[in-house]
Formats: C-alpha cells, structure tokens, sequence
C-alpha cells in the first residue's frame, strides 16, 4: 500500500474533521508516523490536525503523553484499552475533540514485552464519550507491511466512527 492509498482514506476523514469544524491529535506507535503523515498529505490539514507523537519507548511515552508516573502501569503493548487510554491522553494533551493512538508490534525483531509480529491496536476517542478500537494480526513478520496495515486500520477506524457520529 502506497502513501497515496493512506492518503485518500486520510483525507476522508479529514473532511468529516473540517465539515464539523473539529480536531484531532495523534499517537503513533508501530505505525511509525505514517497516522500524521497519512493525515497530513491533505491540503488544509492545520484546520484539523493539532498534532502528536510517535511513541515507542516508555520515556517517549512520559514525554508525548504528559502523564502521571504509574498511571499506565498494568496496561499491555498492543491491547485495545492500552490504545484508548493513549488516545484519551493526546486528546486531553492537546484539547483536541479527537484523539486516535495506535500500539503494537510491527516485526523485524522482537518486541520488548514478547507482542507477536504482526498485532496492533488502535484506540480512537471523541466528544460525548465516543470511543471505538480495533485490534489488527496479520500474522506476518513484515515489517513495512504490518506498518502499513495497521495505518490502513487505523484510518478506517477514524474514518467509519467520525462518519458514525457526525452531525452531533
């Protein structure tokens, strides 16, 4: 899949952000910055797009997420409630509506806390309590791959739940 493809579901979901005058903020895991890029390929994305992180070491967590030490304790890599207590995190962080938070392993090597290749979770929270997950197992050890899908995911989730919950 092409930074294009990821592109064009981007922009979908962009659309809905700026039709309902909205924003988001991002965390991106495994996925590696391809959530903000995908979502920053569309023209006009400031209106929308607050900003983020890539979150792949528990410093990097502390620094991104601005959290009380502890608080995440007994959380898991790559589980649905881990992603929606990240999203809800960057959401407060950055007083966006939106917050979406992808985590997992995407392969190549092994993941510090033993997640198989190919699993991910992504976590995506909104106004009024809105809150929607997914977890992804492509059972592949591909690492640009794994990325990709789990992007792909990620976006379609975003996507689906803005569509679900515009007009509120």
């Amino acid at each position: 899949m092409m930074l294009e493809q990821l592109a064009a579901i981007a922009a979908e979901a962009g659309a809905l952000l700026k039709a309902s005058k909205q924003t988001i903020a991002v965390v991106d895991g495994s996925t590696g910055g391809l959530i903000s890029a995908s979502l920053l390929a569309m023209p006009g994305a400031s209106a929308f797009y607050l900003g983020g992180g890539v979150i792949y070491t528990l410093k990097g967590r502390r620094i991104v997420l601005g959290h009380a030490p502890g608080s995440l304790r007994g959380y898991t890599s790559a589980q649905e409630d881990y992603a929606l207590a990240q999203a809800r995190l960057i959401r407060e962080r950055y007083g966006s509506d939106w917050g979406i938070a992808e985590t997992g392993a995407s392969g190549g090597s092994s993941h510090p806390l033993g997640v198989a290749s190919g699993t991910s979770a992504i976590g995506v929270v909104g106004p009024g309590g809105v809150d929607a997950s997914v977890r992804v197992t492509t059972e592949s050890d591909d690492r640009l791959a794994n990325m990709q899908a789990f992007t792909r995911a990620a976006l379609e989730l975003l996507r689906d739940t803005l569509a679900a919950h515009s007009g509120r």
